[in-house]
C-alpha cells in the first residue's frame, strides 16, 4: 500500500514581513482605544463629580424656595387676620415702626438766610449804626414733589436824628417776609401758595437783602408790593438746544389795598391789609383780589454770558367799595459779560384811581452795574478783592414829588458770603428831606 503523501505551505520572507506589519498596526490601534476609553473613564468621573455638585447645589435651592414660601404663608395669614379683625371691629396690632434715618430728615431740613449791620451818616446829621437786620430762611423738603420755605425779618431801627441835637430812640420789628408752600406738578409746572415774593420784576425774588450788591434799595421799588397772600403758577420751558428758555408765573393775589378803607391818593397800601389789622380795625375787605403775571426769556451766549429780558404786570381793586383799581408793570433786564461785569435794572409804571386826585400815575426806573477787578488780572490780593458798582435811580410819585439818585459804592469780599459794602448816595430831589449820604454795611449769608 502506498503512503499519503505529506504536503506544506510554503511562506517566503516578503509574506512573513507583511504579515508581521500588520499585527503591529493592529497592536496600535488597540493601544490607541486603550488611551480612549482612560480618558472616557476619566471624563465620566469627573462629570460625576460636578453632577454631585449640581445635586447640592439643587437641594439648597430648594430648601431656600421652601423658606420663602414658608414666609409667604405666614404673611398671608397675618394679612388675612388683619383684615378679619378690622371687618369686625376687633383691635389690630400695630405695625412695629421702623426707624427714621437720621441723615435723610437732616437732609430735607435746612436754614439759610442772612444777616446785616449798616452805619449811615447823612449830611448835616450825626452818623450811627441805624440798622441791624437778621432774615433767616427755613427750607423744607416733603418728598420728591412736596417743598415748603419761610422767611422771617428780625430787624432793629434806630432814629434818624434831623440835627446834631436831633432826639433818638429804636425800634424792633419783627415780620413773616414769605411763607409758601411748593407742589412740582411736572418739570414745566409749580403750585406755589401761601405768601409769596412776588415776581413783579426780578429784585425781590433775586437780589434783595445781602444779595444787593449796594445796601439799600432801588427807589422805585416802592411803587411795588413786594409780597402777597395767594396762588401762583410757575415754570419753565426750554428752547433749543441753546440752553435757552422761556420762564412764566402767573398769580392771583389780595393785593394792594386801602390802609384807613378810604379811596384817598394817599391811603393806598402797598402791603396789602386785607382783612383785620393788630388793633382788631377792619382795614379791606375787597372781595376781587388782583391778577398777574409775568414771561422772561433767558438767553445764554457760552458760559458767564448770558441776557435776560422780562415783563410783568399786576392789576385788580384796592379800595373798600371796589370802585378803584390799582394797577402796574414791569420790564426788567439782567446782562453778563464774564464772570467779572454784570449790568440790570427795571423800568416800573405804576396807576390807581383815587376819590380826591383821579387817576394818579407814579413811574421810576433804576440800572445797576458792577465789575470785579480780579477781572484786570493784576495778581494783588486787595485789588482782587473789591467790586466797583455804580448806580442810578430815579422816581416820580405821581403826586408832584421827583427824585433822582446817583450812587457810587464797592464791595470788599472777606468770602463769597461775607461782604463789607459802602456807598455815597447824591440825591437830587424837590423833598428837602431827602440828604446826600454815606451807607456802610456788613453783611453774611449763611
Amino acid at each position: 500500500m502506498a503512503l499519503p503523501v505529506r504536503t506544506t505551505a510554503a511562506v517566503d520572507d516578503q509574506q512573513f514581513k507583511d504579515l508581521t506589519d500588520l499585527v503591529s498596526k493592529l497592536g496600535q490601534k488597540l493601544e490607541k482605544q486603550d488611551q480612549r476609553i482612560e480618558q472616557l473613564e476619566k471624563a465620566h468621573t469627573q462629570d460625576g463629580q460636578v453632577h454631585t455638585q449640581d445635586q447640592k447645589l439643587h437641594e439648597q435651592d430648594q430648601q431656600k424656595i421652601q423658606q420663602l414660601e414658608q414666609k409667604v404663608g405666614e404673611t398671608q395669614r397675618t394679612v388675612v387676620d388683619v383684615q378679619q379683625k378690622t371687618a369686625v371691629g376687633g383691635p389690630v396690632e400695630p405695625l412695629p415702626r421702623m426707624p427714621l434715618d437720621e441723615a435723610t430728615v437732616n437732609h430735607n431740613f435746612s436754614i439759610l438766610g442772612d444777616a446785616e449791620v449798616q452805619y449811615v451818616k447823612a449830611s448835616g446829621k450825626h452818623g450811627s449804626f441805624l440798622f441791624a437786620d437778621f432774615a433767616p430762611v427755613f427750607l423744607y423738603r416733603g418728598g420728591e414733589k412736596v417743598l415748603f420755605e419761610a422767611g422771617f425779618d428780625f430787624g432793629l431801627q434806630n432814629s434818624d436824628r434831623s440835627s446834631p441835637a436831633g432826639g433818638g430812640g429804636a425800634s424792633t420789628t419783627i415780620n413773616l417776609s414769605f411763607a409758601h408752600l411748593d407742589y412740582l406738578m411736572n418739570d414745566y409746572v409749580t403750585v406755589v401758595a401761601g405768601n409769596m415774593l412776588l415776581p413783579l420784576g426780578t429784585y425781590s425774588e433775586r437780589v434783595a437783602g445781602w444779595m444787593n450788591k449796594i445796601p439799600d434799595d432801588p427807589l422805585p421799588r416802592d411803587l411795588l408790593p413786594g409780597s402777597g397772600v395767594g396762588v401762583q403758577l410757575r415754570g419753565a420751558v426750554p428752547v433749543g438746544q441753546s440752553g435757552s428758555s422761556v420762564a412764566y408765573s402767573v398769580w392771583g393775589v389780595n393785593g394792594p389795598s386801602s390802609a384807613d378803607g378810604s379811596g384817598s391818593a394817599g391811603a393806598l397800601d402797598l402791603g396789602g391789609n386785607v382783612g383785620l389789622r393788630s388793633d382788631n380795625a377792619v382795614a379791606n375787605l375787597h372781595g376781587h383780589p388782583s391778577g398777574g403775571a409775568r414771561v422772561g426769556w433767558f438767553m445764554p451766549f457760552k458760559p458767564h454770558y448770558d441776557l435776560e429780558l422780562g415783563l410783568s404786570a399786576q392789576s385788580g381793586e384796592w379800595d373798600d367799595a371796589g370802585r378803584h383799581l390799582w394797577s402796574a408793570g414791569v420790564a426788567d433786564a439782567s446782562l453778563h459779560l464774564g464772570p467779572n461785569l454784570e449790568i440790570k435794572g427795571e423800568y416800573i409804571r405804576s396807576g390807581y384811581g383815587s376819590d380826591d386826585n383821579g387817576t394818579v400815575h407814579p413811574e421810576g426806573w433804576w440800572v445797576q452795574a458792577g465789575y470785579k477787578l480780579a477781572g484786570l488780572n493784576l495778581a494783588l490780593p486787595v485789588i482782587n478783592n473789591l467790586e466797583l458798582v455804580n448806580r442810578y435811580d430815579s422816581i416820580h410819585d405821581g403826586l408832584g414829588t421827583r427824585t433822582r439818585r446817583y450812587t457810587l459804592g464797592y464791595i470788599y469780599y472777606f468770602s463769597n458770603t461775607l461782604l463789607f459794602e459802602g456807598d455815597y448816595e447824591f440825591f437830587h430831589s424837590n423833598d428837602t428831606g431827602q440828604k446826600d449820604r454815606l451807607v456802610l454795611q456788613l453783611s453774611y449769608g449763611f
